[in-house]
This record gives structure tokens, sequence and C-alpha cells, in this order.
């Protein structure tokens, strides 16, 4: 394989890109087919940018339905479609008979899950709903959950495993908010999103606590757009839903949804 540009990437990145860049080598050079573990949307995209240096190696990702956030790779040599590849994924259905359910939420959920001693890696996308949560999960572990996980929080659940295609998805559950920004600059959007001042948003920014479409941003002066996702530890995950135009007085409208 080429060189690794790894001017293009953050120095936090470097372990994940040496990885994927392995597993990319062993498609072109070793012929070996790579199923991955759920990859957030930003490893998915240096997955498929380092494969798009080399004719010798494809990629497919997928993470059980059309709008997944988290998705498994599969990396093949070239002579090998993916589409055709297994991509190892079902549903974890919970439910329960306790009416305290319809209280959970999704870190309820991956909580419960990760007590286990499982790693992320292994979970996809959750969906959670009244009656319980439908839980993207890796095939491997699925008997794993099931068998194992029979407490969300305090409530008494019972699993079920289903295929890929039975998913009943959540809708999308934005807290949606509005605000003006004297500018699309980083602080100010996190300033007005998690109600820090302004100062107070650039500390955790400059710390690298700050992710923008799931890749570290440390610069409280980066410029932000429509459709940007920005998580800051501690303080959770908003989307820049709209961009409304310009107040009298010369301040951008934002529309951001915070995620439940």
């Amino acid at each position: 394989m080429r060189s690794i540009p790894y001017e293009h990437f953050h120095p936090d990145e470097k372990p994940f890109v040496d990885k994927a860049a392995e597993w990319i080598e062993d498609a072109a050079v070793r012929k070996q087919v790579k199923r991955t573990d759920f990859l957030d949307p930003r490893q998915a995209f240096i997955v498929e940018s380092l494969a798009n240096r080399t004719d010798d190696a494809l990629v497919r990702t997928d993470g059980g339905y059309a709008e997944a956030e988290r998705r498994r790779a599969i990396v093949s040599p070239d002579f090998l479609d993916p589409i055709y590849e297994p991509v190892g994924i079902v549903v974890l259905s919970v439910t329960s008979e306790d009416e305290r359910v319809s209280e959970l939420e999704h870190g309820d959920y991956l909580g419960a899950i990760l007590g286990l001693g499982i790693k992320r890696d292994k979970i996809g996308d959750i969906h959670v709903h009244e009656w319980g949560s439908h839980i993207l999960v890796a095939e491997e572990m699925a008997p794993f959950f099931s068998l194992h996980l029979s407490q969300v929080g305090r409530t008494h659940v019972f699993t079920e495993l289903l295929p890929a295609d039975k998913l009943i998805p959540a809708e999308s559950a934005f807290e949606e908010m509005f605000c003006t920004v004297a500018s699309m600059r980083l602080d100010g959007v996190v300033s007005e999103a998690t109600r820090l001042s302004r100062a107070k948003a650039a500390v955790p920014i400059q710390a690298g606590r700050c992710k923008v479409n799931w890749k570290v941003e440390e610069d409280p002066s980066r410029q932000v757009k429509e459709g940007d996702v920005v998580s800051l530890q501690g303080f959770g995950r908003f989307k820049i839903l709209s961009v409304d135009g310009v107040s009298k007085s010369g301040r951008i409208r934002l529309k951001i949804g915070k995620f439940a």
C-alpha cells in the first residue's frame, strides 16, 4: 500500500488509521476478507478513504438499515464483491412487562450492555421505544447478550434475537432549540447549545474534548455549518439542523437538535 497520509488525520487517530491500513493491505496483498466491528462515521470514512488509494481492495459498510450511524465494514480483495459477504448484524429485542420500561433512555440500554463487560465496538445503533428497545449488535456476540442481559436500570427485561430486517427504527429524538450566534465559530455555537459562556466552552475544545462530525477539533475558531454533528465530552451531542437567516441585529439564527 502507498504511504499513509497521516497529515489528513488528527494525531489521536493514528492507531486507528494504522489498523485500517493493515486491513486494506491484508485485502489488497494477502487477498483476505476482513469484517470489522461497528465503526462510527469518522472511522468508516477513514477506512473508505484509505481504500480509495488502491485499486486492489474494496469496502462496503452496513449498519443493518439504510440510515445507520454505526456500521460494520467489509474489506475485501478487488475480485470479491463485498456486497455478497455477510455483515453479521442482528437485532437484540429488549422488552419488559414493567411500566417503567417507558422511562428508559438510550444511555440506560448502552450502560446495561457495557456493564456486561462488552466493548462499545460490538454494539450498533440503539432504537428506544416506549415498550423497550431494538439494538443492533454483532452476530457473534448476540447469544451472549441475549443470555446475560436481564436488567436495564432497575427494570427487569426479556430479550429475543431477530434478523436485521425485523428492526423497528425509532423516530429521531431531537430536543430542538433555537438560538442566535454572532458567527459560525465552533466555540460560539457550542456556547449556545450547552449554555456555557464562550470562554468556558473554548476550554474543553482546546483540551481535545470536542468532536465535529466524529473528528477531534481543538480550534475554537473552526467554522461549523448546517448538518454538522458536534459532541462535547460531558455535555452530549447536538446537530445544527438549519441556518435560518440573519436577525435585524446581524446575528445568525440557528435551529439545533440535541440528541436525547
